[in-house]
């Protein structure tokens, strides 16, 4: 994986394993790898995986079992999508009608767009 400059290693690693939540190669119930293997993996600090760790504990989406590891709570995919969802429409779509002013481009050149895009 390449880190960059833009955040901390530890969010990016978080946000690396939301994705893969969000996409299902871990699923529900599933193990993380531990923290060692992440480190060893990646070649970064302990430390900074158990941070990326502990974050998604506090965002409720895994949960750590003495002796075993950490592993995906169930509903973890739904409030991932619910909060990226979220997200996306409070933080991207202001962006994007930003630029569609700046750029002059309009609602129907945008929508057109889209069915492009899809194949529609």
């Amino acid at each position: 994986m390449n880190w960059n400059d833009d955040q901390p290693i530890y969010r990016q690693l978080r946000e690396k394993i939301v994705a893969l939540v969000l996409s299902g190669v871990f699923k529900e119930g599933d193990a993380l790898p531990s923290v060692r293997q992440v480190a060893s993996d990646y070649q970064i600090n302990h430390i900074t995986v158990s941070k990326a760790y502990q974050e998604l504990v506090d965002m409720g989406l895994v949960e750590a079992r003495r002796g075993m590891g950490m592993y995906v709570v169930q509903g973890a995919q739904q409030k991932l999508h619910d909060i990226e969802k979220e997200k996306f429409i409070s933080t991207e779509v202001p962006a994007l009608l930003l630029r569609m002013r700046q750029l002059g481009v309009s609602k129907k050149e945008l929508i057109a767009a889209l069915q492009a895009a899809q194949g529609e």
